[in-house]
């Protein structure tokens, strides 16, 4: 690989890195008596909080009254991990960057896509407790009335509408794996004309 080639990989192995301060995910919430902006959550590699200054507590207080859970950042082992995976991610493709391996770069490639995929299989996973298991003594019970929100979307909860959307962070993360590809695609059809 050539030396622009590299810098690019480098580049793109150090974008994952803005999750640290961007926030990779974001559920938002808008009902009558909330309207725009609504109510929402920023979910970071080590964090979850609202999007505004109280909007996790007063989620956390309407789910109690429909059963469920309260959303507690200081118990989601995830968010514990994740900056380590990040950060151990990245580091890996800086050194392959500089090393200049193709394939080495395209495994990275791959690494991140698998731990991507893990990441939202979990996220689902935790999305279906948090709406299915439910406190049979809520005050507000409706037979057959689950509370996941969409994993990607927007889906009707009741009176609130419910977007799971990815946030910045998780397009710079994305912009970074596309950087790696590049580089490995400038390398390649370099070595192919040559």
């Amino acid at each position: 690989m050539n030396r622009f080639s590299r810098l690019l990989a480098i580049l793109g192995a150090l974008l994952p890195l803005s999750l640290f301060v961007l926030p990779m995910w974001r559920i938002d919430l808008l009902a009558p008596q909330y309207p725009p902006p609504g109510l929402g959550i920023r979910i970071h590699i080590d964090r979850v909080e609202g999007a505004a200054q109280n909007d996790l507590e007063n989620i956390n207080n309407l789910n109690h009254y429909i059963g469920m859970k309260r959303i507690e950042p200081d118990s989601i082992p995830e968010l514990d991990i994740m900056p380590w995976v990040v950060g151990i991610l990245s580091a890996l493709g800086v050194v392959v960057g500089l090393l200049g391996r193709r394939r080495l770069l395209m495994v990275w490639i791959g690494l991140m896509a698998i731990a991507g995929g893990i990441g939202l299989y979990d996220f689902y996973q935790w999305e279906y407790d948090y709406g299915h298991n439910l406190d049979p003594h809520a005050i507000i019970k409706i037979e057959g009335m689950d509370y996941q929100p969409p994993l990607i979307g927007t889906k009707v909860l009741l009176n609130f509408t419910a977007t799971s959307l990815p946030d910045t962070g998780f397009y710079v993360m994305s912009l970074g794996v596309v950087l790696v590809a590049v580089s490995v695609g400038m390398s390649r059809s370099r070595k192919v004309s040559s």
